[in-house]
């Protein structure tokens, strides 16, 4: 990759991250991507698992009480292992794979499915993004960092103990292949900057992710195994996990299309 043939704003976008990594906050690996040489990163096809807020194979659990807007659904397990009410799900439906489920769900084996096939695809298209722009980046705390569009890659857990800023205009997208766990601490943000989407922003978890008391997290989440939501803690995204959701009185929106 050449420094030079980049544009103006990538070149602005590479010299801070490489400022920060001489700095010592953490290390950054430039690699050779579609997006290092100046392309932008291609959003994640979540398919018709994107209709949903949270998404499970083994249950969803809850302490009462949650809100959720969107779609909600579980498969293979029994619509039993679905424990949201319905005045729970303020916007949106309930699925499930037989009538055991919540009184309000719909019984749709079929296209549950579907669904779960398409949160494999979808998670299997994010975990093997190739030549990431970011390997390693802060040895995996990204804790007050401000993060620009691109594929980050870590071979470590991941934590954010204090507030991290995804910073990009409305169509950049932020790609985040996790190897180990995702951990937020409590009452910390994900916040977004200069016109980012939540649609645009893909957190990739090999291990359990897990969003601490009252804190704020964006994007969608597409975890390996559990995804844990700490009480009062708040998504504008998806929770789409291979095994279980859990959730403690929290607020789950799906993000604007």
């Amino acid at each position: 990759m050449k420094f030079q043939n980049l544009t103006t704003t990538r070149k602005a976008q590479l010299g801070l991250l490489l400022a920060v990594a001489v700095a010592g906050v953490g290390s950054a690996a430039i690699g050779g991507s579609a997006s290092a040489s100046g392309l932008p990163q291609a959003p994640i096809e979540l398919g018709t698992a994107g209709t949903f807020a949270i998404l499970s194979q083994t249950g969803v659990t809850d302490v009462y009480a949650s809100a959720v807007n969107g779609n909600v659904g579980a498969s293979p397990i029994t619509g039993a292992a679905i424990l949201l009410t319905c005045p729970e799900v303020q916007t949106g439906t309930i699925f499930s794979v037989d009538a055991a489920g919540p009184p309000c769900e719909v019984t749709a084996p079929s296209f549950l499915t579907t669904v779960v096939g398409d949160m494999g695809i979808a998670y299997g298209d994010a975990a093997g993004r190739i030549n990431p722009d970011f390997i390693d980046l802060g040895a995996g705390e990204i804790g007050g960092l401000t993060l620009l569009p691109g594929l980050y890659k870590w071979n470590t857990d991941v934590t954010i103990s204090t507030d991290v800023t995804l910073s990009g205009g409305p169509d950049d997208v932020f790609i985040f292949q996790i190897s180990g766990n995702l951990d937020q601490a409590s009452a910390k943000n994900v916040t977004l900057s200069g016109g980012v989407q939540a649609k645009n922003v893909f957190w990739q978890t090999a291990g359990s992710t897990s969003i601490g008391t009252t804190a704020h997290f964006e994007g969608t989440i597409l975890g390996k195994t559990l995804i844990a939501m700490k009480t009062g803690a708040s998504i504008n995204g998806r929770l789409l996990s291979q095994t279980a959701v859990t959730l403690q009185s929290n607020t789950v929106t799906e993000p604007a299309k």
